[in-house]
């Protein structure tokens, strides 16, 4: 067991179980900017087979199991508890855990470096993909909200509505804009996640493979950048509806 994979394993088990305690709570108090009488997001993006992987559900069962994961490891009679710890947590989380944990773990799998330098960009192309999966999905809710607020400001202009019924109507958008909001900025944690894994195996020496890995990030990047700018498109059309 090397010194490296025991220190890291100590600040895994101590950062999902926290995070754990910590996500559980939110989840059984209802948090969030719009407080907890607010309408629940649109049905598309908590449900569904790609909801699991950037939504903050999907976050709170990622940390929750990892905790239980590594807390297992840790009371195991395994003779190698912090390469367990290590796994268990990235299994869960992948590159979300934190690079220093992934690399870890990548590195006790594949001591052949173009073995995993290829894992690591097997990886970032399955979560790009799964990015360009939920932007497919997001997309049709952020077309459909943007139709809304244009009836709204319609029924608005003609007084088929008033105020407060335009209110009831906007924070259901508003509950859309909050959660995918946090959904872009767990996408931007795995690109930064792996941004930090070339820079860790770089620092080992200038593999070409990581060149290939470099654009398979920017790839990524890019698709998340661009929900980014529709999210904010979202958020500017449905901040002209003053309803103060």
């Amino acid at each position: 067991m090397t010194r490296s994979l025991w220190t890291s394993s100590k600040r895994l088990i101590s950062f999902v179980l926290t995070g754990s305690l910590l996500l559980s709570g939110c989840a059984s108090t209802g948090s969030g900017m719009l407080g907890s009488g607010a309408p629940a997001p649109d049905p598309r993006l908590t449900q569904g087979t790609d909801a699991e992987f950037f939504s903050k559900s999907g976050y709170q069962a990622c940390a929750m199991g990892a905790g239980a994961a590594v807390l297992t490891c840790a009371l195991s009679n395994s003779g190698n508890k912090a390469v367990c710890m290590v796994a268990a947590g990235v299994a869960a989380c992948g590159v979300a855990m934190g690079a220093n944990y992934y690399v870890d773990q990548r590195r006790s799998e594949y001591a052949n470096t173009s073995q995993r330098l290829q894992k690591y960009s097997s990886d970032v192309q399955l979560d790009t993909q799964k990015v360009v999966t939920r932007t497919a999905t997001a997309q049709q809710v952020i077309n459909d909200d943007k139709a809304q607020i244009a009836q709204i400001k319609r029924d608005l202009a003609s007084k088929k509505i008033d105020k407060a019924q335009a209110q009831k109507q906007v924070a259901s958008i508003d509950s859309n804009i909050e959660q995918l909001r946090s959904e872009v900025k767990n996408m931007q944690t795995k690109v930064t996640g792996y941004s930090d894994v070339v820079k860790v195996e770089r620092a080992q020496g200038d593999a070409p493979e990581l060149k290939q890995i470099d654009a398979n990030i920017s790839k990524m990047n890019e698709k998340v950048a661009s929900l980014q700018k529709e999210v904010d498109g979202l958020y500017s059309q449905r901040s002209a509806i003053t309803l103060g």
